[in-house]
């Protein structure tokens, strides 16, 4: 049985959605933080144009292989290894970076390595897309997000819903223009931003 998330199933199509406006000019993505890779599997069959490249920590990786191997769909390779906190990520360059559910679970410090290390591996007016809550004004949108951030908390004291202002300015310091703020279900949002 391959690894499951029921997050990914209950956000595919929703993120589907914002896709689709706008992968016309893409040819690969990077997904950091794939988890079980039901995304990268998911989205390399919607878009068999697009090369997507799954990433991972090491110690993820097993997980993240699962399925890619066991679907050996043409456009979605082998996961590769990535820690946003190494300086050089060795990555190639790509038209668009996505990530999903990855910034409240990692550091605050790992969040600004994340922005610091994104302009290595994008191509010229490449899109970067987050996906995950977010507090506004240091508010919640939700009282299920203000719990669902204490849980957070007590799994790992290091992790927690991050502040949209705190993310726009990390994503301009990285030369990014913010784009469009898409709310999606569950109480979380897609943040668009393309390379300045």
């Amino acid at each position: 049985m391959l690894p499951y998330s029921q997050a990914s199933e209950n956000n595919k199509l929703p993120i589907l959605s914002i896709l689709q406006r706008y992968f016309h000019p893409v040819s690969s993505v990077l997904e950091i933080g794939s988890g079980t890779a039901q995304h990268g599997e998911f989205f390399a069959e919607q878009f068999p144009d697009i090369s997507w490249q799954c990433s991972d920590i090491p110690e993820n990786l097993g997980t993240t292989q699962q399925r890619i191997v066991a679907n050996a769909l043409q456009n979605l390779p082998t996961a590769i290894r990535l820690n946003v906190d190494e300086k050089k990520w060795g990555c190639a360059t790509y038209d668009c970076v996505f990530t999903a559910n990855s910034l409240h679970i990692m550091a605050y410090d790992s969040v600004v390595n994340f922005f610091k290390g994104l302009p290595q591996c994008l191509k010229p007016n490449a899109l970067v897309l987050l996906y995950g809550p977010f507090k506004y004004a240091g508010e919640f949108t939700t009282e299920s997000n203000a719990k669902f951030d204490i849980w957070l908390k007590q799994q790992n004291p290091i992790c927690g819903v991050r502040d949209f202002e705190r993310v726009l300015e990390l994503a301009e310091g990285a030369g990014l223009s913010f784009l469009e703020d898409n709310p999606m279900p569950a109480n979380n949002q897609l943040l668009v931003f393309r390379q300045s």
